[in-house]
């Protein structure tokens, strides 16, 4: 059935920009990577940051920074974005896994506000203008990427590579660990299973796959802010996991494209609906966002508590 759902993905993946704008699905693939990094440490591993904005940003930061004033070819920011991420994910983890429950969240978002604001204050950051200009460049110092099909085909590949890594995790011995640590801690420790080891790598592997994801949104979009690195980012990743489905494959997927979707094409959809009723208050409905997006929630969380991908998932089994 993973299969199926799979190559049906794939496929309208491939065709999709022959239908919608690149750049916005190259945005949502860049989403839907970093929702899915996020889920493999809350859905899996039962451990909720608030921090992973330092990850996306941070390697955003770090990539365009190599590509736009370094003259660094493509692979070299996007790996250089990542080992980054890595690193801070390290070094975040180590000192957060030593606490449980709010009181990690609650580090995991002091750590990555101090990084937003070494970020504001850094000389080559733009501070609060941003990273403007980064160039794509060329891949291999052949392919050329400022053709937006070119990038979409190669964006699709980093997300689906990076999705296969999260599959391939999850469905490993480490992963039925991991998610034995998040139904019941103390008898993984009593298994004899060093408990904050395996936290700590999936809370590596997590930062890194983020990473990926950021550095390559800023290569996609050309600049990079401090909204990235900003704790409303990371608000926003458990949000998109929320609606998604948490501790499933596909509902952070899912969750990212309804976001996503809903921050940039509601005022274009506000404004067909006022066109159809001839009702004007719906042409201002984009400017507000949070307010539909905050609706969404609740709704999910009253109907939908296993989110879209999760209830949909109960439903298929009780037929089954």
């Amino acid at each position: 059935m993973n299969r199926i759902v799979l190559l049906i993905v794939l496929g309208l993946a491939l065709v999709a920009p022959m239908a919608i704008y690149p750049v916005f699905l190259m945005k949502v693939l860049c989403f839907a990577l970093f929702a899915c990094a996020f889920n493999l440490l809350i859905g899996y591993t039962g451990l909720l940051s608030f921090g992973h904005a330092a990850f996306l940003g941070g390697a955003g930061y770090i990539t365009g920074y190599l590509l736009r004033d370094k003259g660094m070819p493509f692979e070299v920011g996007i790996l250089a974005g990542v080992l980054f991420a890595t690193v801070i994910g390290y070094i975040m983890g180590s000192l957060a896994i030593r606490r449980q429950g709010i009181y990690f969240t609650m580090i995991t978002l002091a750590l990555a506000q101090m990084l937003y604001f070494i970020f504001l204050q850094a000389p080559f950051t733009g501070g609060e203008d941003g990273l403007q200009g980064i160039p794509r460049g060329h891949l291999f110092g052949l392919i050329d990427l400022h053709n937006d099909i070119t990038m979409y085909y190669l964006v699709l590949a980093i997300c689906v590579a990076g999705f296969a890594l999260i599959v391939r995790i999850v469905h490993s011995p480490f992963g039925q660990v991991l998610k034995a640590i998040k139904e019941n801690e103390p008898r993984a420790i009593s298994l004899g299973y060093d408990v904050e080891k395996q936290k700590l790598l999936a809370f590596v592997l997590s930062a890194a796959i983020a990473g990926l994801a950021g550095a390559t949104k800023a290569s996609v979009l050309g600049f990079e802010t401090l909204t990235d690195v900003h704790w409303s980012m990371s608000g926003l990743v458990v949000l998109m996991t929320l609606v998604g489905g948490l501790g499933t494959l596909w509902g952070p997927v899912v969750g990212a494209v309804v976001i996503v979707t809903l921050e940039n094409r509601l005022g274009e959809t506000g404004t067909w609906i006022a066109n159809a009723t001839q009702i004007e208050w719906f042409r201002s409905i984009g400017e507000s966002v949070t307010i539909v997006t905050g609706f969404i929630f609740i709704v999910c969380v009253l109907a939908f508590r296993k989110g879209i991908v999760g209830v949909i998932q109960e439903r298929l089994q009780r037929r089954a």
